[in-house]
């Protein structure tokens, strides 16, 4: 067993064949675009979008006699996604040159960091849905350019390139080979995705490429050495990388069973198929020809820096989660839900301020979610805003409404954005606490259903009978503690 290993698969998590049983082992090299507004080497705008090659610099189209500048906050944002990864940050780091041609790569090389990465190792820990928590090790965090993009589909015989991407700045952070199954390979990246989000260095924004996985699989028999592993290019959805992860697995192991050898390359995955395929073989270090950049100093950091960077950091998910729990009562995975991501916690906290904050939690996860999955709105762009949900919880505790009555009312704010008091104002939907309306409408039940009245005192199971006719004759309005009370004097139960 080498260093790398110190994790073997649970039994549970073992594939097994008609030959026996196999180990999936995962890394990742997680690329996060750092939240800065001008590029790494370059005073170019970073901002996602623009009209093709509208944000290029000479630096950034590499023409002769432009030197690289290094940006001093994307070194910041690298120190603090560091720092909130319970890492090594090194106080003297050096950039290199690694040497590829690409289309959209206009100095024929990346500047990025090999021997000597900005921050060292570091861990998390994470939460598999459904099982005990475990650590990943990350092995480190280094600062490089991002390439262009080539576009192929505007002509049949030409390609295209829109430089915009071109040097904008990118964390690559890279886990150990941790992982031992496509759940803990999401978990893992959906983890770093709330931390990078909560610390701000990266809005982890997958769909506009922002946060990507090159994800590393390789399979072994329980206990033997790694095998031979091949990487799966841009990954930027969880969903995807499970089943990359699945599909890359079994293609291994069939391969291994039939007597042949794994080739390690570079694979591209088609979610349409959902299949992983050639991309090129997979290069070492050494076909790079990494070699210090001539044009920029080694990278020397002031323990002063460090220390007034960690002062700032704000809270992360887990200790959020661990307040949620101790501060609102909540369980641990409802406290897990709320506190993964800065904008959904913020959200809840607001809600739940001087309220009980389980039941503000169940809204928020369960009503308010639920409703806005099923239109496909975000949270930011929810008709219900926070302040409204707590106003609505308001209401339930004063007694101007009952629960039922507030699912009616919840309807109407996400279909008017309107206020919760407006909304039952307008509609007359307050609670009925008059004990002398509930008993009139208890009395006509009873005189309707004088069978009943007697199987009630033999039966109390059939008291919920009488509760719901009662709710149903008030038109829901009844407030169901005065329903209970005047139920039992009446019916003698």
């Amino acid at each position: 067993m080498t260093e790398l290993d110190v994790r073997s698969a649970r039994p549970d998590q073992l594939v097994s064949s008609d030959k026996g049983k196999w180990e999936i082992i995962v890394g990742l090299e997680v690329h996060a675009q750092v939240t800065s507004q001008a590029k790494l080497f370059s005073g170019a705008s970073a901002a996602y979008g623009g009209d093709p090659n509208a944000h290029v610099s000479l630096v950034d189209a590499a023409m002769p006699g432009m030197l690289p500048v290094i940006n001093k906050f994307c070194v910041e944002q690298a120190i603090r996604t560091g720092l909130g990864l319970n890492a090594q940050i090194n106080k003297k780091s050096r950039f290199d040159r690694k040497n590829y041609f690409y289309p959209d790569l206009p100095q024929g090389y990346q500047i990025s960091q090999f021997k000597e990465p900005i921050v060292g190792e570091g861990e998390i820990e994470i939460e598999p849905e459904g099982e005990e928590p475990i650590k990943i090790r990350i092995e480190r965090l280094h600062l490089e350019q991002d390439a262009g993009k080539s576009i192929h589909d505007l002509s049949p015989s030409e390609t295209f390139v829109d430089l915009n991407r071109a040097g904008v700045a990118l964390m690559e952070i890279v886990s150990r080979p941790d992982m031992r199954s496509s759940k803990e390979a999401a978990a893992y990246f959906n983890k770093l995705r709330s931390i990078v989000r909560a610390l701000g260095t990266c809005d982890g924004n997958m769909e506009e490429g922002s946060m990507r996985a090159d994800v590393n699989v390789s399979v072994r028999r329980p206990g033997e050495e790694f095998g031979t592993r091949c990487e799966i290019k841009n990954v930027n959805s969880t969903r995807f990388m499970q089943q990359a992860i699945e599909y890359e697995s079994r293609r291994q192991i069939e391969i291994l069973e039939n007597g042949g050898k794994i080739d390690q390359e570079t694979r591209l995955f088609d979610p349409d198929k959902g299949e992983t395929r050639t991309m090129r073989s997979k290069e070492d270090a050494h076909d790079y020809r990494y070699f210090p950049d001539p044009d920029l100093l080694p990278l020397v950091i002031d323990q002063a820096w460090i220390d007034k960077i960690k002062a700032s950091l704000p809270e992360l998910p887990d200790a959020k989660k661990k307040r949620f729990v101790s501060e609102y009562g909540l369980t641990p995975y409802d406290a897990g839900v709320l506190a993964a991501d800065s904008d959904t916690a913020a959200f809840f906290e607001t809600a739940a301020k001087g309220r009980d904050g389980k039941l503000a939690a169940n809204w928020v996860t369960q009503e308010l979610f639920g409703s806005l999955n099923k239109k496909g709105i975000e949270l930011s762009d929810s008709p219900v805003k926070a302040e409204a949900l707590g106003a609505l919880l308001d209401l339930m505790k004063d007694g101007t409404i009952n629960g039922k009555i507030a699912k009616d009312v919840f309807a109407k704010m996400l279909e008017t954005g309107d206020a919760p008091r407006a909304i039952v104002e307008r509609e007359g939907l307050k609670q009925v606490t008059d004990t002398g309306a509930i008993e009139r409408a208890i009395d006509e039940l009873m005189a309707a259903n004088a069978d009943k009245v007697a199987d009630v005192q033999k039966n109390p199971k059939a008291f919920g009978w009488w509760v719901g006719q009662t709710m149903k004759a008030t038109g829901g309005k009844a407030n169901p503690a005065v329903v209970n009370d005047v139920l039992k004097k009446k019916l003698g139960v």
